[in-house]
């Protein structure tokens, strides 16, 4: 990239802000700063209803774009019109999951931001304030999905690596998360998917995108941008795929690097 960045994305756990949900004054006064230059688009793993309060938190200005869902859907902030979104039908994921992992949790997201699931997860893994609702394996994608979420607690993260190679999954992107959590979204779908339609609106191009993440769902995000920028706290392949490594969430890393611009 030559000259500063027109457009900046932003991953936001592990990026903006740490796993006990805080979010610094250093990144946020950052963030703040550069969204009243140029656009600012979250692009997370995270759906509408737990990424439209980080957006409030970050101030950002009406008509901003967020990419949910690793790509799947593209909103408009604050109202929740959606811009852009692409479903699947999950049924056949769902039955090879229950032949290879038969003590996995399974979630599948609503529009208004319920999540159905097989067995309650983890306190926190949906988010905080996240409605759901348990239902059977049958009851659980009667119609496409944006996105399909594995996740099994007594496993760990090389496990569901593994985990991933042996469902076979043909007709779809997948995404091995921190711990031993899947998400299984649309084929050909990853946040720089979101990140097209949201830069399309401002007819803007890729090479002068800054973006920032630090998860193996963040790596597409990184290649297509002008300059892909990885957290400290990354793992190897994603540190691989950027052009940049940062500091850590807890270091201040996305302000480290949005100070030299905004």
């Amino acid at each position: 990239m030559t000259g500063r960045p027109t457009a900046v994305a932003l991953d936001i756990d592990g990026t903006l802000i740490d796993h006990d949900e805080g979010l610094s004054p250093a990144v946020l006064d950052a963030v703040r700063r550069t969204a009243a230059q140029v656009p600012v688009i979250l692009a997370t793993g995270r759906a509408w209803s737990t990424t439209k309060p980080v957006a409030e938190r970050l101030g950002l200005p009406a008509g901003a774009f967020v990419v949910c869902s690793n790509g799947a859907r593209t909103m408009r902030f604050p109202d929740g019109d959606v811009v852009d979104e692409r479903t699947f039908d999950p049924s056949t994921v769902i039955t090879s999951v229950r032949k290879h992992a038969p003590n996995a949790r399974m979630a599948v997201e609503e529009f208004d931001g319920t999540y159905l699931v097989t067995a309650p997860f983890p306190d926190g893994d949906l988010g905080r304030d996240a409605r759901i609702r348990v239902v059977g394996d049958d009851e659980l994608a009667p119609q496409p999905v944006t996105r399909l979420i594995i996740r099994d607690p007594d496993q760990s993260e090389s496990d569901f690596v593994h985990l991933a190679e042996r469902l076979g999954l043909h007709g779809v992107s997948y995404f091995v998360g921190w711990t031993a959590w899947l998400d299984i979204a649309p084929e050909g779908v990853d946040k720089s998917t979101g990140l097209k339609v949201a830069l399309a609106q401002y007819d803007l191009d890729p090479s002068g995108l800054l973006a920032i993440g630090d998860g193996r769902n963040d790596i597409e995000m990184l290649t297509y941008a002008g300059l892909g920028i990885a957290m400290g706290s990354a793992p190897e392949e994603v540190k691989s795929a950027a052009d940049e490594v940062t500091k850590s969430v807890q270091d201040d890393g996305v302000a480290t690097i949005l100070n030299r611009w905004f």
